[in-house]
């Protein structure tokens, strides 16, 4: 699937609450379904910085697609990092640095975040690119 496909999806799924709690407590779920970071692999590098909780991620390339995983010791920052993983991972690392993120105001999650992990929201966003690009000018190094 497309990120814009999976986007449509997240937005579908949120639709469906009215009420902020219930999108608050289904964004705490979607956490569970997050594809964890190896134990070795929570360390300083991978740490998210800007994040008030604790947030690492990890990529790396399997063929032409970035394969990411995450976690964080917060519940609420670990469902952000599942519906950006959702809509990242196994995705080219070009498409990823030309992504949008539509559905990031759509479902309303950046009113609602505090300023504090909003850009928490912000920096894991900035983290995840950052790979992609240097997979990016990888590849094309690997190209010529």
């Amino acid at each position: 699937m497309s990120i814009q496909e999976i986007e449509k999806e997240i937005e579908q799924e949120f639709a469906m609450f009215d009420d902020w709690m219930d999108k608050y407590n289904y964004l705490i779920e979607t956490g569970d379904q997050c594809p964890v970071i190896d134990e070795k692999d929570k360390n300083e590098k991978n740490l998210i910085k800007g994040c008030q909780s604790k947030v690492w991620v990890s990529a790396e390339m399997n063929g032409d697609r970035m394969q990411i995983k995450a976690d964080s010791d917060a519940v609420i920052t670990k469902g952000i990092i599942t519906l950006l993983l959702r809509v990242f991972n196994n995705q080219k690392p070009e498409d990823i640095v030309n992504a949008d993120l539509h559905f990031i105001d759509t479902i309303g999650l950046t009113q609602h975040l505090s300023p504090t992990r909003s850009n928490g929201l912000l920096a894991m966003i900035k983290q995840i690119k950052l790979y992609a690009m240097a997979f990016t000018i990888g590849q094309k190094q690997t190209d010529n």
